[in-house]
């Protein structure tokens, strides 16, 4: 048997969701169950939100990655924090 839950949330927290569910070819309603069989299962609430690195940032990673296995763009390493001072007022 069904029922119908009626919940509150902000309209964009609805949009978004939907829009990832439908992404993964699921409807917004799949999600919430699993959700609460999950939740009824562990008898627990866990949160979580994947972090995403912004576009200028990964780009500056990326960068630091390749120059490190050329070996191209390194300062150091440094035997103290004497000599690391000194290379960065430099």
């Amino acid at each position: 048997m069904k029922t119908v839950l009626n919940i509150k949330t902000d309209i964009e927290v609805k949009k978004r969701a939907q829009e990832i569910a439908r992404a993964i070819g699921l409807p917004l309603s799949t999600v919430v169950n699993a959700y609460l069989k999950e939740f009824i299962s562990k008898e627990e609430v866990t949160f979580s939100v994947a972090q995403q690195i912004r576009p200028e940032v990964e780009k500056v990673l990326l960068q630091a990655s390749k120059d490190c296995k050329n070996g191209e763009n390194i300062i150091g390493p440094f035997q103290n924090t004497k000599d690391l001072m000194k290379s960065l007022n430099s």
